[in-house]
């Protein structure tokens, strides 16, 4: 059964066009926020297990110390975020709703907040396998919003090869442009954490694909190439959501990742273009990943833009900065189509979080009564995976959670929203398939824990 829906010609098929909403950010430069009166950096701000702390309460610390180190492969290192001491090492809320431990820091007003941890390092002389290792070192995860540590796509499975490292520069979620002002300001810090990538997987080439919504980032990659002829620069048709790994595998090479695979096992690792920047930029100076860019937007915002903000940062601090509005009635995590709500504003700014949106209540539709599905199909019209979203629903309603999986493909939609989207019933589907995925995870855990 063929799983996914384009064809090798640059275009998505599927999916479905939505408001950009980019046009209050898209033109403005990054520019600095100002520090927070305490900084609050949890441990586990990746994908797999949480960092360790190495500091103790009471310690002052230096920008870019390494504070806690990574417990095992699938894990990175925490780098302190601002000059100061160490207030304490507890738990704090995260996005998720659970708590989980950090260390809260809290900056020196006297302080340079110069970074002054870091050696330079020649990456030319490097083997794959240095450099797989120093990429751990820097704590740099995917910051297109999974956060998956990026030492571990570069690290290849026994046996598989990379032909080709696809760089997402698509950023199709409404509102958010990071992206976009990374990749037109800092061009050849993006280049030059491709290339890195590239020597870690003996890749020899690159494909950098961006939506044609942005000109002037496709112009800033073409120039910062010069005459590269390994690495060149795709427009690609703008359409939700064809940032997704695998919808921009399969427009650029025409390659199918198979139900439940990985990349890698078609010839292709895929990095996003602010992941690969920060690693071109900290890499050659041995530095960790203390700060990233985010967009804060959205109807109750004063002061939109696109800040450079240090990680650790309470959101209600940030939205302070930016300027929120009274009107303000819904905080969004990334972009709306994928974003979380949450419901503290006391939640940290972590390696994963793209963006701030702040929404006021009259910018909501009435959208809160739920119609019994209709079957007009319009849900397996839009989805880019060819699955059925109306069955999964209605298997998930009657708490079929098992079926989902086993004969529905349940694991391989990866929540992008289309289904919601375009339900002329408003049923919440893409809520269904996360209770879902939670429910069979849980079970798989009694599972294991009463074989063991």
């Amino acid at each position: 059964m063929k799983l996914f829906g384009w064809f090798g010609d640059k275009a998505l098929h599927r999916g479905v066009h939505v408001p950009e909403c980019k046009e209050q950010t898209a033109h403005l430069p990054i520019r600095r926020m100002n520090f927070p009166p305490v900084v609050i950096v949890p441990m586990s701000q990746h994908a797999g297990t949480p960092a360790i702390p190495i500091v103790k309460e009471g310690q002052e610390v230096v920008r870019g110390e390494p504070i806690a180190r990574p417990d095992g492969f699938v894990s990175v290192p925490m780098h302190a975020p601002v000059t100061g001491k160490v207030e304490r090492i507890a738990l704090a809320p995260s996005a998720r709703g659970d708590l989980s431990l950090a260390i809260y820091i809290r900056p020196y007003p006297a302080a340079s907040q110069e970074v002054l941890y870091g050696e330079p390092q020649n990456i030319d002389q490097m083997s794959p396998e240095e450099i797989v290792r120093a990429v751990q070192e820097t704590g740099v995860v995917g910051l297109g919003g999974a956060a998956f540590p990026t030492h571990v796509k570069m690290k290849l499975p026994e046996g598989r090869t990379v032909d080709t490292v696809v760089v997402n520069g698509c950023e199709c979620e409404p509102y958010l442009t990071t992206d976009h002002r990374v990749m037109v300001e800092q061009p050849r810090a993006v280049i030059h954490g491709t290339r890195i990538a590239m020597k870690a997987l003996g890749a020899p080439r690159a494909i950098i694909g961006v939506e044609d919504n942005k000109p002037d980032a496709i112009q800033a990659l073409r120039d910062a190439l010069a005459a590269e002829s390994a690495i060149t620069v795709e427009a690609v048709p703008t359409k939700y959501p064809q940032g997704a790994e695998k919808m921009l595998i399969e427009v650029l090479l025409g390659r199918e990742v198979p139900s439940g695979g990985l990349p890698s096992e078609v010839g292709v690792a895929v990095f996003n273009v602010a992941t690969l920047a920060q690693i071109g930029d900290l890499l050659p100076r041995r530095q960790g990943l203390i700060e990233r860019v985010i967009t804060i937007a959205g109807t109750a915002v004063r002061k939109p833009g696109n800040y450079l903000t240090v990680l650790g940062t309470p959101i209600r601090w940030a939205l302070e900065q930016a300027g929120a509005t009274e009107q303000a009635a819904s905080v969004i995590l990334g972009g709306p189509m994928m974003g979380p709500t949450i419901s503290s504003l006391d939640v940290p700014i972590t390696k994963g979080v793209t963006g701030i949106l702040v929404m006021a209540r009259d910018s909501f539709n009435s959208r809160h009564t739920i119609f019994p599905c209709i079957r007009c199909g319009a849900c397996v019209e839009v989805c880019p995976l060819h699955l059925n979203p109306s069955r999964l629903g209605m298997l998930a309603r009657k708490g079929r959670y098992e079926e989902m999986e086993s004969d529905f493909h349940l694991m391989d939609c990866f929540e992008c929203g289309c289904c919601s989207y375009v339900c002329p019933s408003h049923i919440p589907l893409v809520q269904y398939f996360r209770v879902a995925k939670q429910m069979n995870r849980e079970r798989k855990a009694r599972h294991a824990a009463a074989s063991a």
